[in-house]
């Protein structure tokens, strides 16, 4: 049973930043396609970043670009995303999910089959 644990979030002003981590046991890491979600209070879950098996494509939503990050430690089996510069609107539960590997970024969230509980992140002004 693949499980997928976030860590990292939290209470920051606007302007700072967080780390948000994804522990995933139970499968095999390295073989899957990365990607962090986030969902803010009446709205639905929006894609946020991804990143290919091997760390070689990475992708983002626009609002993102320049101020996060998205990074892997295969070894350590976890998915990190760098979170500078944030502003309130980046306020969400974040979510992190694995899906097979693709050619292409994959931005959807049913193509993604495990997913982790959550993460808050709420930025004050």
């Amino acid at each position: 049973q693949v499980q997928l644990v976030e860590s990292g979030g939290g209470l920051v002003q606007a302007g700072g930043s967080l780390r948000l981590s994804c522990a995933v046991s139970g499968g095999t890491f390295s073989t899957y396609d990365m990607g962090w979600f986030r969902q803010a209070p009446g709205k639905e879950r929006e894609f946020v970043a991804a990143l290919s098996r091997s760390g070689g494509r990475t992708c983002y939503v626009d609002s993102v670009k320049g101020r996060f990050t998205i990074s892997r430690d295969n070894a350590k089996k976890t998915v990190y995303l760098q979170m500078n510069s944030l502003k309130p609107e980046d306020t969400a539960v974040y979510y992190c999910a694995a899906s097979a590997p693709y050619y292409n970024c994959r931005t959807r969230p049913h193509d993604y089959v495990y997913w982790g509980q959550g993460t808050q992140v709420t930025v004050s002004s």
